[in-house]
């Protein structure tokens, strides 16, 4: 199928597989259950298919446009074999997928005409949200690009400490203050350093408490308005980080932060050690949000930018 053209490198491409090892052999293990003693797709396959699917984190919304697809595939084609089921849900996962207009990027890249470039990173503690500023910042460096990390969560010595170890991992710049000042003061501050090192990227963490929306909302506005003394129109991106470990958890991470901020992009972190990565699938479908950035191990490289035919093409690849 022309969606499925080679695109990662092979050592991007290995990583991936692995990354996603542990949610294909439950995914494969369920689906085989599915159409044991079955030859041929009817309605009781399609049945188990969908509770194969929602049990997957796939989601229920999602599950059903898949299934849907199915069934009208199974009706035109009047015979579809169990053999083949594998090979059709790719493909019109896939083709689910491609109707988003988004996850289509291979490399990282920001846009040439804002500089430097701001990205807000938002998330719940523990969602692997320092690490992913981290690896992002490598990579943005990689590139050729100046990049700058401001530690806004001062509401955690932790977090601050976490970023100063990344900044120097990766050897970047890091805008500090101390535990319990205004965060708006330490976004301010790593707007004005950027602007004076004319660097081309600025990373900024973010407190992660969700448990008082309205203080979160009322935060995050007031960094936002403060930034934009600095640069206008700014942050040109808020990052949600999202742990893909909890599966439908996710899901509700996501709404609840979409309620509180605007968000414009999500990274999707812990693929690795999980069974449900079948979440970035409905999360890609569900979110007018498009999913940029996948953690599928620890490594510095395990951040990839999510491609959404690599990610299917992974998914269904059976060694």
């Amino acid at each position: 199928m022309s969606l499925f053209k080679k695109i990662f490198s092979p050592q991007k491409k290995e990583s991936l597989d692995k990354g996603l090892e542990k949610t294909k052999t439950t995914f494969f293990s369920k689906l085989s259950k599915a159409v044991a003693g079955k030859s041929k797709v009817d309605d009781d396959v399609l049945d188990n298919l969908e509770e194969v699917l929602v049990s997957s984190d796939v989601g229920v919304d999602t599950t059903l446009k898949i299934i849907d697809r199915i069934e009208a595939r199974v009706a035109k084609d009047k015979y579809m074999g169990t053999d083949e089921l594998n090979k059709i849900l790719r493909e019109e996962i896939a083709g689910l997928l491609s109707e988003t207009h988004v996850g289509e990027e291979t490399e990282y890249s920001i846009p040439k005409d804002k500089r430097p470039y701001v990205i807000m990173v938002v998330g719940v503690n523990g969602v692997g949200k320092t690490t992913t500023i981290g690896k992002l910042a490598y990579q943005f460096k990689k590139q050729g690009l100046k990049v700058v990390l401001g530690a806004a969560d001062t509401f955690r010595a932790a977090a601050i400490d976490q970023l100063q170890v990344w900044a120097d991992r990766v050897d970047v710049p890091i805008v500090k203050q101390k535990m319990g000042s205004d965060p708006a003061s330490v976004a301010f501050d790593t707007l004005s350093s950027a602007v004076t090192q004319d660097a081309d990227v600025v990373i900024i963490d973010t407190a992660g408490r969700l448990h008082n929306k309205v203080n979160l909302m009322n935060e995050l506005t007031k960094v936002k308005r403060v930034m934009q003394k600095v640069v206008k129109d700014t942050p040109h991106d808020v990052l949600l980080v999202l742990d893909g470990s909890t599966g439908q958890n996710a899901f509700e991470q996501a709404k609840q932060f979409t309620k509180a901020t605007e968000v414009t992009s999500l990274a999707v972190t812990k693929l690795d050690g999980t069974a449900k990565g079948g979440v970035v699938i409905g999360i890609s479908d569900q979110f007018q949000i498009p999913v940029k950035y996948i953690g599928v191990g620890e490594g510095i490289e395990d951040l990839q930018v999510f491609n959404k035919y690599e990610f299917v093409d992974s998914f269904f690849n059976i060694q």
